[in-house]
């Protein structure tokens, strides 16, 4: 690993300890005991399979290659650093950025489910982000759902031939969305309107989430491809050998 890696390691690591002490108060993704036990358990049950694909593909991966521990490491402070910095939106959660659209796109999104409930697990229990009741709930709407879709959009861009940086941007952008919407259709199922029921709910709190949340995309799109340039730049052979650029 050359100095100039180990400095750009070193500094993102820095400024996520320095985003992770920020004060949380009121600053959740869906909070400590807002959902009944019946969906935290259906969710958490939900989550499994992907884990447990997400736990393998990683062992695999290191496995085969060494190199892409750096990436990897990355790509977990990364989520960490932006999905800790919260505006608040809505009672019971907020609207903040995921972070998770560049591990999926380097490593695929079996491999960021893995990464995005370490990093719920850590803020839940010292940083009282979220909550351990919620963590299945949370990690299915922020580790799974939106890297499922970043990983798809960004193939289908890519098959398109559009810009590979232009890719990157639209990828992580829907992304983080799509988050938004899954945790608004799960507030929604805890919680139906009394007059239409969760389709009335989800529509609610969709509409208190837009406002926040679709600039707040945008903005983790532009953060996303910036990092990956930045890796292009000074990580270009790690790239390589996990797939991102290839070979010729």
């Amino acid at each position: 690993m050359t100095q100039k890696q180990k400095k750009l390691i070193a500094g993102i690591f820095i400024f996520s300890i320095g985003s992770g002490i920020y004060p949380a108060a009121n600053a959740m993704h869906i909070m400590e005991g807002y959902l009944p036990a019946s969906y935290c358990i259906a969710w958490g049950v939900l989550c499994l399979p992907f884990l447990l694909t997400g736990f393998m593909k990683i062992k695999k991966t290191l496995d085969e290659n060494r190199r892409a521990f750096t990436l990897l490491a990355m790509s977990g402070a990364f989520i960490f650093v932006i999905s800790s910095l919260k505006i608040p939106s809505v009672t019971g959660s907020c609207s903040h950025m995921t972070g998770t659209g560049l591990g999926a796109i380097l490593f695929g999104p079996c491999t960021v489910s893995i990464l995005g409930i370490i990093v719920l697990i850590f803020q839940a229990v010292l940083l009282a982000h979220g909550g351990l009741t919620t963590l299945g709930a949370n990690t299915f709407s922020m580790a799974v759902a939106g890297p499922f879709i970043t990983y798809g959009i960004y193939c289908l861009c890519r098959k398109c031939n559009l810009n590979r940086m232009l890719s990157v941007f639209v990828a992580a952008s829907a992304g983080d969305l799509f988050t938004y919407c899954i945790t608004s259709f799960q507030l929604a199922f805890a919680y139906p309107s009394e007059v239409g029921g969760i389709p009335a709910s989800a529509i609610k709190f969709l509409g208190v989430f837009a406002p926040t949340q679709l600039p707040l995309s945008i903005v983790e799109g532009l953060l996303t491809a910036a990092i990956v340039i930045c890796l292009e730049s000074y990580a270009k052979p790690e790239l390589k050998s996990v797939g991102y650029i290839k070979e010729g």
